[in-house]
C-alpha cells in the first residue's frame, strides 16, 4: 500500500481523477448490467468516454470539496460554533460527512447531471430528487466511514462508494425509471 499512499499524496488531483474516472464509470456499467440483466455499456462508446472524463473531473471537484469541508468544520470548531468533542474520532468524521453532504453534495450532484446532459445531448433532471435523497440515506453514513480513515484513503473509498451505490441503485430502480435518470 505504500505505492498507493505515495501516489495519492504526490498526485492528489491526478489520482482523484483516475480513481473516479475508472470507478464512477464502472458503477454506471454495473448498475446498467444489473438493471438490463445483460452485460453491456449504457451508452455509445463515445458517450462512455465522455462519462469517464466527466467522472474524472468530478473526482477533482470532490477532492477540492472534501478539503474545503474539512476546513469549514475545523473553523466552526475553532470558533466554538460546533462543540469541541467533534474535533476527533467519529464525531469529526460524522461532522465532516454531514457538512459535505448538506452544503457540497447537492451542488456536486447538479454539476454531475449537467455533465451527463451535455454528454448525452439532452436536458433532463428527471430522477434528481432520488439522487438527492441518497445524500441522507447513503452518503452521510458512507462518508462518515470515509472521513474516519486517514486522508490518503478517503478519495479512493469515496470512488469505491460510487460503485456500491451503482449496485444498490441497479438492484432497486425500476428499468423505466432508471433509463431517465
Amino acid at each position: 500500500m505504500n505505492w498507493y499512499i505515495s501516489w495519492v499524496t504526490q498526485q492528489p488531483l491526478t489520482s482523484a481523477a483516475i480513481q473516479f474516472g475508472i470507478l464512477g464509470t464502472l458503477g454506471e456499467i454495473i448498475s446498467h448490467t444489473i438493471r438490463t440483466k445483460k452485460i453491456g455499456i449504457p451508452n455509445s462508446p463515445l458517450e462512455m468516454l465522455g462519462k469517464v472524463l466527466a467522472w474524472a473531473l468530478l473526482g477533482i471537484v470532490i477532492k477540492y470539496g472534501f478539503t474545503m469541508m474539512k476546513g469549514a468544520v475545523a473553523a466552526l470548531i475553532q470558533h466554538s460554533l460546533l462543540p469541541a468533542l467533534l474535533s476527533t474520532g467519529i464525531g469529526w468524521a460524522f461532522s465532516v460527512s454531514v457538512f459535505t453532504n448538506v452544503f457540497f453534495g447537492p451542488q456536486m450532484m447538479y454539476f454531475h447531471r449537467v455533465e451527463d446532459n451535455l454528454i448525452l445531448r439532452r436536458w433532463s433532471f428527471a430522477g434528481i430528487e432520488t439522487a438527492l435523497k441518497t445524500l441522507v440515506w447513503f452518503w452521510i453514513p458512507a462518508h462518515t466511514v470515509t472521513f474516519a480513515l486517514p486522508t490518503e484513503y478517503q478519495i479512493g473509498l469515496a470512488a469505491v462508494w460510487s460503485v456500491v451505490l451503482g449496485i444498490i441503485l441497479g438492484l432497486s430502480i425500476k428499468p423505466q425509471a432508471a433509463e431517465i435518470s
